[in-house]
């Protein structure tokens, strides 16, 4: 891939823009993808020098982490900004809490090894999910009884409409299960760095089943080192590596139901699993819904759902976007007319 001069487009001399840049080794599913143009962005003074001339054009743009939670179509048009802005720091350790600012390029798996590995716990939880440090505030991802808007201190983003650099509390970030402010306007920030607060005081948050079963046989609470080992173990037993089968975990979110409906679902399937919420609402397993309608294991040509978790759809092999949101409309079609409650895709749709 060489840098090119676009017909018509002012770049900054500093800024490497390439062509026709295959996608397939930059998003989990594996599909096959071309970006029209791409600038890998290291640092974070390179992003208004970028969007300077991205947003006084109106081209179509997009930002690219790991590419664990998006599904790519065959091309993408316009120029996707491929984050790499490496690099952690504490930057504030006290009686109470340690900060530490990370480059949204960091890989988030990796970070949460670090973590772990300095003895500053909180993020243990959160372990083995694919993606980039950058990502993980935009669908406030989480795991286990844990969100990653619990620890985020604050957000730095370059705002796309006042086109300047900004600082963004919690508050500001609107986090709620699997959404922010980013997912819900894409085109406006664009996150460099998150700054993570994490507390001295800690508290193993194990009331999530998986992990109550896991430890229950001992007596003394685990150490952080040890749930993320057992979040680890349960991780691998349940989800499939992206590495080999392709996949960004979770396709859909667990469905909120109120009391009357789940009263209602109860009286019909007995069965049912679902957790309460703290707001009197309860939330329902997407996974049970999805096999009680028959698709685990199910294959639509190139892909299909994983046979362990119905919850995973999965690229086979050759698979493409259109294939996959085909297979994902047949399953939320399913499922509305048997149980009534209509699942929402989880990944960004590209």
């Amino acid at each position: 891939m060489n840098s090119t001069q676009t017909t018509g487009l002012n770049w900054d001399a500093g800024l490497p823009i390439l062509r026709n840049t295959q996608l397939r080794e930059r998003n989990s599913l594996g599909f096959a993808a071309t970006a029209e143009l791409s600038c890998v962005i290291r640092s974070a003074e390179q992003i208004p020098l970028l969007m300077s001339t991205v947003l006084s054009t109106g081209m179509p743009w997009r930002v690219l982490g790991g590419g664990s939670n998006v599904v790519l179509p065959a091309h993408l048009p316009g120029i996707t900004l491929l984050m790499e802005i490496s690099g952690q720091a504490l930057i504030s350790n006290d009686q109470t809490t340690t900060q530490i600012r990370v480059g949204a390029g960091v890989n988030w798996h990796e970070f949460v090894i670090w973590s772990v590995e300095q003895g500053l716990p909180g993020l243990e939880n959160l372990a083995l999910i694919p993606g980039t440090t950058g990502a993980a505030p935009i669908q406030n991802i989480g795991a286990y009884g844990v969100e990653v808007s619990d620890l985020i201190q604050s957000i730095t983003a370059f705002d796309c409409t006042a086109q300047q650099v900004v600082e963004l509390t919690p508050a500001a970030c609107q986090f709620a299960y699997r959404d922010s402010i980013f997912k819900r306007h894409p085109q406006r920030y664009i996150i460099s760095a998150v700054t993570f607060s994490l507390p001295k005081t800690w508290v193993p948050q194990l009331q999530y089943a998986d992990l109550t079963n896991f430890f229950s046989s001992q007596k003394n609470l685990p150490r952080p080192t040890a749930i993320f080992d057992a979040v680890c173990t349960i991780r691998q037993k349940k989800l499939p590596d992206p590495k080999v089968i392709g996949n960004v975990g979770s396709f859909f979110k667990n469905p909120t139901v109120s009391q009357t409906q789940l009263t209602q679902l109860f009286n019909t399937f007995p069965k049912m699993i679902a957790y309460p919420q703290s707001n009197g609402s309860h939330k329902l397993a997407a996974g049970w819904l999805i096999e009680q309608c028959g698709f685990k294991g199910a294959q639509r040509g190139a892909v299909g759902v994983f046979e362990k978790q119905a919850l995973v759809l999965v690229n086979l092999g050759k698979g493409t976007a259109t294939e996959l949101l085909t297979l994902a409309s047949e399953i939320q079609s399913a499922v509305q007319d048997r149980f009534g409650v209509l699942l929402e895709i989880e990944p960004v749709r590209m």
